[in-house]
């Protein structure tokens, strides 16, 4: 009898490294869903081809301490092409609830292709929804993530403090990873985030290599860096310049980019705010040595040949454990720049050298770089390694049991008779049980258990196989899409009740008038500016590792001298507030558009929160809790690390208030010092509502905030009286409506 139970013999070539990582997480990672849609299942095919040629001239990362390569991908091309370059992860979004919402992106099916394909691959699929929510879309947003999770996806990049929470009660396994979105600039962010559910914080581009390193070194979760592509000249998640001025918001994934127009300076044209691209492929082996988690390349409206071009110079720098030349930074430029990079935050050199706009000559170099770049390569997925076992037995059908992580599955096929001449053999067997080409599998090992003397058409053996083949692949694809979600989406609603109440905010102590100090329930001045004139604190949005002593100084001394409240608009700062006994208020940099992050707030220990002043009236009504809005001053456009007034004048020329940027339709906007040097742009008109109050009572917009920039204190006295006797605006005056 040809029993072969004791003599296993291993079909095929073994895993390398790289299959077996994916192996590893097999039993966690969702299996490969069939596609029953026949156009992506032929996709799917064009994209097989031999792998082993990326491999070849892409390099494996065998060494466990080489940061992740994170690479982004605004349509499937750009996926694809991310895969051939070398890219350990791929990030990128679906039609809705991502910042880069006119990227082509992808539709559910090619969300669900594109996830597979990636693991089929062994890298990782990141899926952003890293846009604000609004109370009403809530539900669809979890649905979405819900979806994700069905299709294996293996973490969401999320920006909406309660979306994330909402996300993590109803799906709790879903890995989530904080956009940078979420202003991440200091240990105690991070801090906060892993005791919420988070694995993982995308940080500030602004951190230079010390802050970076602090971070990581100290970090309880995973910490994700920039390294290449479009900077932004304000703190991510603080600008509402697109939004205000032109109607697209950024934080809803809508950005019209404000700040690469050009802009008037005391007289002078030029593009004060139109930063060159971040390039930090000269520092790979400081970021290496760091322990930077993720290395991340920003890019999803770009094309797929600038994502090969610019995947392929990072793994070749990170397999080559170096930093690049100046020749490789002249090829990346060339593939894209806005003359030339810089690393200044970085190397904290934040000067003019920052600056840079996108000239004609190097679009048409970069059109040359595009066109003459080699050929991407096609991308041929890893098969799922299986076990197989056969027995061919006399007068019994014969059985094929695949095996793959925990799943089995047994198919039965005819039944083996007594040959009369030319009896099966082993080798024909094997054959025949082996030829898994075409599918999604590959064999790792089989045995056999068989009669001597037996006969089985070859039909047989290969229905029998092809049936198992089937048979496991439903199984995977019933496991992999296992409802794992919620019926019905609860809300979690704040406890907090709507108060009747005044705050203010001053830029200088020399505003605060009596009548100020007499209409007003709490008035709060810059942290640094504090003498005790009054009972509230603002403080710093940004607060780095390397500033938090001085903060730390900063807010003993106001206690002392008689602080009560605190205005915080990042999460690090409120643990630091509620530690020197301030009762801490949330300020409209939370960025707040629904009650879930109100809730989470509250959480927290936040008394009241200041609603995002990119809500309508309607939208406003609908968040419940102890919410204000912003119902009088310039709004905070942006805020800068990167001084402006250096650029035009002195350094205390923006102290002064004499920076001031005009547009190319005449609208003036305010540039006035922050803490540590910081500018913040403020809207070229204030919002003004004294003369319809009434309407806020009808949308129960009790608690309203002020704020106080340029104005001079008569100025001041005059705004309160307005409010007072509900007057409109003078008729000069250019203002703002909600």
């Amino acid at each position: 009898m040809m029993k072969n139970n004791q003599n296993k013999r291993p079909i095929g070539a073994s895993a390398d490294k790289r299959d077996n990582r994916n192996a590893k997480r097999s039993g966690t990672q969702k299996a490969k869903r069939a596609q029953s849609d026949g156009a992506l299942q032929r996709k799917a095919e064009r994209d097989s081809v031999d792998i082993s040629r990326i491999i070849e001239k892409t390099g494996k990362k065998t060494d466990k301490r080489l940061p992740e390569l994170l690479s982004p991908a605004g349509s499937l091309d750009s996926l694809r092409a991310a895969i051939a370059a070398g890219a350990d992860a791929v990030y990128f979004g679906g039609g809705a609830f991502n910042a880069r919402i006119n990227a082509k992106n992808f539709t559910d099916d090619e969300l669900k292709y594109a996830i597979d394909l990636l693991h089929s691959c062994g890298r990782k699929a990141y899926i952003t929804l890293n846009t604000l929510v609004h109370g009403r879309e809530m539900d669809d947003y979890l649905r979405f993530a819900e979806f994700m999770h069905l299709c294996g996806v293996d973490a969401l990049i999320v920006a909406d403090l309660g979306g994330a929470q909402a996300i993590h009660r109803h799906l709790p396994s879903l890995e989530l990873h904080a956009s940078t979105q979420m202003s991440g600039h200091n240990l105690a962010q991070a801090e906060l985030l892993n005791e919420y559910g988070f694995s993982r914080m995308v940080c500030a581009r602004e951190l230079s290599r010390e802050n970076i390193e602090y971070l990581v070194k100290n970090s309880p979760i995973e910490i994700e860096a920039f390294v290449h592509g479009a900077l932004c000249v304000c703190h991510s998640g603080q600008c509402l310049f697109s939004s205000l001025v032109g109607g697209r918001s950024g934080n809803r994934g809508e950005c019209a980019q404000p700040c690469r127009l050009p802009y008037n300076v005391k007289g002078k044209e030029g593009y004060p705010l139109s930063l060159k691209d971040l390039s930090l492929a000269s520092h790979i082996r400081e970021l290496t040595d760091a322990g930077v988690h993720s290395l991340k390349i920003e890019g999803r409206m770009k094309s797929p040949e600038y994502v090969f071009g610019v995947v392929r110079a990072f793994r070749t720098l990170l397999d080559e454990n170096r930093d690049a030349s100046p020749d490789e930074l002249s090829r990346l430029a060339k593939i894209f720049s806005r003359g030339g990079f810089t690393d200044g935050y970085y190397k904290s050199r934040i000067d003019s050298s920052m600056l840079g706009v996108r000239s004609d000559e190097q679009k048409a170099f970069s059109r040359l770089s595009l066109t003459s770049s080699e050929k991407i390569d096609e991308i041929n997925p890893v098969k799922k390694k299986i076990k197989a076992h056969a027995s061919l037995l006399l007068g019994k059908p014969s059985t094929l049991t695949l095996e793959y992580g925990e799943a089995s599955v047994t198919a039965l096929g005819d039944v083996p008779q007594e040959a009369i001449n030319a009896p099966l053999t082993r080798e024909n067997v094997l054959k025949s049980l082996s030829k898994f080409g075409a599918t999604d599998f590959e064999l790792e090992d089989i045995t056999l258990d068989a009669d001597e003397n037996i006969i089985l058409p070859v039909s047989s053996l290969n229905s029998l196989r092809r049936s198992a083949c089937e048979m496991l692949s439903s199984v995977l694809q019933e496991n992999a899409h296992a409802k794992v979600g919620f019926d019905t989406y609860i809300p979690k609603v704040p406890t907090g009740k709507k108060r009747n109440m005044r705050t203010a905010r001053f830029y200088s102590p020399a505003q605060i008038t009596d009548a100020a100090q007499e209409y007003f329930d709490i008035i709060y001045l810059p942290l640094e500016k504090f003498r005790g004139e009054c009972e509230g604190v603002i403080i710093p949005p940004v607060a780095l590792d390397s500033e938090m002593s001085k903060i730390e100084e900063l807010l003993r001394n106001a206690a002392a001298n008689g602080a009560k409240y605190a205005l915080a608009g990042n999460l690090g700062a409120v643990e630091l507030c509620k530690k020197y006994g301030l009762t801490v208020h949330g300020d409209l940099r939370f960025n707040i558009y629904n009650a879930e992050s109100v809730a989470f707030l509250e959480d927290l220990g936040v008394e009241s929160i200041i609603l995002s002043p990119e809500l309508t009236l309607p939208q406003a009504r609908d968040v419940d809790g102890d919410v204000a809005l912003t119902v009088y001053g310039r709004i905070p456009l942006m805020l800068l690390e990167k001084c402006v007034a250096r650029e035009i004048s002195d350094c205390n020329a923006c102290v002064r208030g004499e920076v001031v940027l005009t547009d190319r339709r005449g609208a003036d906007f305010p540039v006035l010092r922050e803490a540590e040097h910081r500018n913040v742009i403020y809207n070229s008109v204030p919002t003004y509502l004294a003369d319809r109050q009434s309407e806020l009572d009808r949308a129960r917009i009790t608690n309203r905030h002020f704020i106080f920039s340029d104005e001079s204190p008569s100025e001041v006295d005059g705004i309160i009286e307005a409010y007072k006797n509900a007057l409109p605006p003078q008729n000069d005056m250019k203002i703002r409506r909600i």
